[in-house]
């Protein structure tokens, strides 16, 4: 059989500056109803990369944030919207036209003052050259949402996954489990900070209003403006889910140590183990990304080798690697609920066998007796489980070290048959749960 042929890294080669649109910036709702033109179009965008978007430009901050909020919220309720607006359309508006009705109807679900959500969703249509004349009916629609939504949001089932996604979790997780992954989805995420001296932990989830969750992490459930929170102009912690902060208590790194990062942005596991005084060179594709990281070094006084360039060209050798391999970042949903709706799956399989390409990279620059975190945000065994089992297979020498998941708040019943680490969205109930994550700890 002819070896198998590399996947090329994802391209996420710097993109020029977009250039400064000179006209009006537009309001918190128009902007999210261009987010979700965007992310619904033939051309699907994710909200992350809209950030920048040129018709943005010279919106007030306060702007951004509720826009961003208004879509993600939306995008997280829109089989709900468009289950109350099934009631009253005849047939489907355009798009941009169902964009408004839905970003109205959830506003009118959630308790804003009927009279503004109409006016504006009004006078929206109204602009559209080509659709102006459907302002009557986005009227009288809206209406009577604003009469029913309050009482009906909440009878309403939690949104399903689209069919590209809920058929491969179904296959691979059992129907009572599929539901509580989307009412865990529908409930949206709190806010999870990493403390740069994990003693200090309890301490920050007191001064914070927060709680201490059972593997350190501090968990805040209203963080208003984060740069406001006590804490953060000295870099006292750093904002990360607790899932995604496990990976590196598993590596466990010691001072001294000589450790790589690959696909480090945007940084909350490379400060981890600066933090623990190993000496960390951190590497990621996009340069973009990785000005994130250098800001929070700064701020948080810690110290790396940040280098922007393709993990599987790295040399070196290495005492331990963390690899937290590039995937459909299907675990990740509480907080991303736009990629359901912005992503089909078709770029599932090529992210499978760059996987496992980048884990036989990583393995050749680990010096004898080191060990190797992998880990993805994805909820797809073919992205976790079965990548141990095939890594396994090829290498004889390799073995899982089943002994790096004995660490506080570590639930015997997440470890799965290979000796891996299986975290879902329904975990927690309580306490809000945590995103889908893989991980295990591999030594030659």
């Amino acid at each position: 059989m002819p070896a198998p042929r590399r996947p090329r890294t994802p391209n996420a080669r710097p993109q020029a500056a977009p250039k400064a649109d000179t006209r009006r910036a537009p309001s918190a709702r128009g902007a999210a109803l261009r987010m979700l033109n965007e992310v619904l179009g033939e051309e699907p965008r994710l909200l992350a990369d809209l950030s920048d978007a040129p018709w943005a430009a010279g919106m007030a901050g306060a702007d951004r944030a509720r826009a961003q909020r208004l879509a993600a919220e939306t995008l997280r309720g829109l089989e709900r919207c468009d289950r109350l607006l099934a009631k009253h359309l005849k047939k489907l508006p355009p798009l941009p036209v169902r964009n408004v009705l839905r970003i109205a109807t959830w506003e009118l679900a959630h308790g804003e003052a009927a009279h503004g959500v109409v006016n504006d969703a009004v006078n929206a249509v109204s602009r559209m050259p080509r659709q102006g004349h459907l302002k009557g009916l986005v009227n009288a629609v809206l209406r009577k949402i604003a009469d029913e939504a309050p009482s009906e949001w909440p009878k309403l089932r939690a949104p399903r996954l689209p069919d590209w996604l809920r058929e491969p979790l179904v296959a691979a997780y059992s129907s009572a489990q599929m539901l509580a992954f989307e009412a865990a989805h529908a409930a949206g995420a709190p806010l999870d900070l990493t403390p740069r001296d994990p003693a200090q932990a309890a301490d920050w989830a007191e001064k914070l209003g927060g709680v201490l969750l059972p593997t350190g992490s501090v968990r805040l459930a209203e963080a208003g403006q984060i740069s406001a929170l006590p804490g953060y102009e000295e870099g006292a912690w750093w904002v990360q889910d607790a899932a995604a902060a496990l990976p590196v208590k598993l590596l466990a790194p010691k001072q001294g140590e000589k450790i790589l990062d690959l696909c480090a942005a945007p940084g909350g596991k490379t400060l981890q183990v600066a933090a623990a005084g190993a000496e960390v060179t951190a590497v990621d594709l996009s340069a973009h990304r990785l000005k994130r990281l250098e800001a929070n070094l700064k701020r948080t006084g810690l110290k790396a080798t940040v280098i922007a360039g393709d993990a599987m060209e790295h040399e070196g050798r290495y005492d331990a690697i963390l690899l937290d391999a590039p995937c459909s970042a299907t675990g990740t949903i509480r907080r991303h609920p736009d990629l359901p709706h912005a992503r089909d799956g078709a770029e599932i399989g090529d992210l499978i066998g760059l996987q496992s390409f980048m884990i036989d990279h990583a393995l050749s620059l680990l010096n004898p007796g080191g060990r190797l975190v992998f880990c993805t945000c994805s909820l797809i065994p073919d992205e976790g489980e079965c990548q141990i089992e095939e890594a396994l297979e090829r290498h004889p020498d390799l073995r899982v070290d089943r002994s790096a998941l004995e660490r506080p708040g570590i639930d015997p019943a997440w470890i799965t048959e290979e000796g891996g680490l299986r975290l879902t969205p329904d975990l927690w109930p309580d306490l809000g749960g945590m995103d889908g994550f893989y991980m295990a700890v591999l030594t030659r």
